[in-house]
């Protein structure tokens, strides 16, 4: 006895075509992805505690189609961690492998690998390293269990100190096979949010004050970025654009959607 429908009964189902454009390839930056299938960086756990689990996790998603997949976001120093959740790190070269491992398994089924370098600043208390958290501003760190720490105020050399310790882990990401390279701005996660918001940016220096000042460090952050990655990596910049907060957070309204673009 023959189970399910007859053969002659199948149908194939055509795909609707105002759909199509999903499947069309699509430039970014330098490179083409194949679809616009895009999975954006998102934590799941694993982190650098389980390396070969997350790399096949990211392979089966890249192995399902999508074009571009994407890291978790990734710690490029130890000066700010956010332990006790577990997320990626790329503080020195001994991280490498285990990134260049999840690149690879990407790359096995032809999609593009993105990375998302991320300082947490004054999101995180730093439980495990014991550093003093650092910021824009004197302020208590803004983390998700209200730890009660304070951040201290980033000097001008500590911002000579972030933007060189971006700029090796930018490297370390090439290095290691990613495709694109994110400078990270979003969501009051990390330091470039912390500087762009008034909430948390208090200074009266050249990296406060006007939007021009507080977008400052992003700006150079994102040149020194593309500059040394050339022409090989693409650079996308993720940035909350509109905190729902009204004149005390970031939103629309300002311009400052404008400001981006004109970057």
């Amino acid at each position: 006895m023959m189970l399910g429908r007859p053969e002659s009964s199948q149908q194939t189902t055509a795909r609707d075509t105002r759909y199509d454009i999903l499947f069309e390839p699509v430039k970014i930056g330098p490179l083409t992805a194949r679809n616009r299938f895009y999975q954006v960086p998102h934590c799941n756990g694993m982190g650098y505690r389980d390396p070969t689990a997350l790399a096949h996790m990211r392979g089966v998603k890249a192995e399902g189609g999508w074009a571009v997949v994407c890291t978790e976001q990734v710690e490029f120093h130890y000066t700010s961690e956010i332990t006790p959740f577990i997320e990626l790190r790329l503080w020195d070269d001994r991280d490498i492998p285990s990134l260049a491992r999840m690149a690879d398994k990407i790359h096995e089924h032809g999609s593009l690998a993105g990375i998302e370098l991320a300082y947490n600043g004054m999101n995180g208390a730093n439980l495990y390293s014991r550093e003093v958290p650092m910021g824009p501003a004197h302020l208590p760190v803004a983390s998700f269990t209200y730890d009660p720490v304070q951040a201290r105020r980033m000097d001008l050399q500590d911002i000579r100190n972030i933007r060189k310790w971006h700029l090796d882990a930018v490297l370390r990401a090439k290095r290691a096979g990613f495709d694109l390279i994110y400078v990270y701005a979003a969501h009051a996660l990390g330091f470039l949010h912390h500087f762009l918001s008034r909430r948390f940016n208090e200074r009266t220096d050249e990296y406060g004050g006007s939007l021009e000042n507080r977008i400052r460090l992003m700006r150079e952050i994102t040149e020194e970025t593309k500059a040394a990655i050339g022409d090989t990596c693409a650079v996308p910049i993720r940035i909350s654009i509109d905190e729902l907060l009204g004149e005390g957070g970031l939103y629309k309204a300002t311009g400052f959607t404008h400001f981006i673009k004109c970057m």
